[in-house]
Parts: structure tokens; C-alpha cells; sequence
């Protein structure tokens, strides 16, 4: 198994893992936001991966979208991979909202991450992983 980067596992909390890829919740309740970490060592951008996980992120990745658009009622979801400040590949999934505080901008940076009240994690990380039950291990 691939280590994380120590600022991704500071600023989120591991939910489980697909095929490829750990899924990551973003400790902020501004914006439903999850992150998948391609479990590879070494890997900073998407070309890097071989054919066969480059298929296996968009698989991921696709399940993870589909599940966002069920779980919360967003206006836009967006994805991104910038590594500007962790170099390891992972793929930011964000649910957006027009009534949301960065709305129409990006939210990097963009107001103080809010963090979740207990019962707010648990919804949404209830919300999310009910709805990922195809190809996806919660973690314990």
C-alpha cells in the first residue's frame, strides 16, 4: 500500500478505497469534497500511471461522480488535480452549490475551512458510502 502524504491525512479523513484509489473526505463542511489518492508511490501526475490504472482512475473517479450527484444536490461538481501543494497524484472531487461561499470561483483559498459537527460527518459520510457499493471497501 501506497503512504498518503502526511497534509492529505492532516486535512481529511480516509473513507475506504476503490480498485485504484483511497478515498479522502476533506475535513471542511463548506463544500462536499472528496479526494481519491491513487494507491502508487512515487506518482505526481495521471500520465505517470500505467494504461491499465490510468483506466482504473477514470473508473474510480466516475464512480465517486455518480454518487456525489445522487448524495448531494449540487449545481456543478467539479474536478480537479493540481498538486501545487501535496506533489502526489489525487484527483479533488467538489460538490457545488451557487449559494456556496467560493460560488463561481475556485474554493481553494477561498474562505477558512469550516469544520464538520459530529453529526455532520456522519451524514455525509453515510450519504457517500451507502451509495458506493460497487467496487468500493469502506475503511474500518
Amino acid at each position: 500500500m501506497a503512504t498518503i502524504h502526511p497534509q492529505l491525512m492532516h486535512d481529511c479523513q480516509l473513507l475506504g478505497k476503490f480498485a485504484l484509489c483511497h478515498l479522502l473526505l476533506m475535513r471542511d463542511a463548506n463544500y462536499p469534497w472528496c479526494i481519491l489518492v491513487p494507491d502508487r508511490d512515487g506518482i505526481s501526475e495521471i500520465h505517470q500511471l500505467s494504461e491499465s490504472d490510468q483506466q482504473q482512475l477514470l473508473r474510480d473517479s466516475s464512480l465517486l461522480s455518480v454518487a456525489m450527484e445522487s448524495a448531494f444536490s449540487r449545481d456543478k461538481l467539479y474536478m480537479a488535480a493540481l498538486g501545487n501543494v501535496v506533489p502526489q497524484l489525487h484527483l479533488h472531487h467538489v460538490a457545488r452549490y451557487r449559494t456556496d461561499a467560493a460560488w463561481p470561483t475556485a474554493v481553494w483559498g477561498r474562505v477558512p475551512a469550516k469544520p464538520y459537527l459530529e453529526y455532520e460527518l456522519e451524514a455525509v459520510v453515510h450519504s457517500l458510502t451507502a451509495l458506493l457499493t460497487t467496487g468500493f471497501t469502506a475503511a474500518e
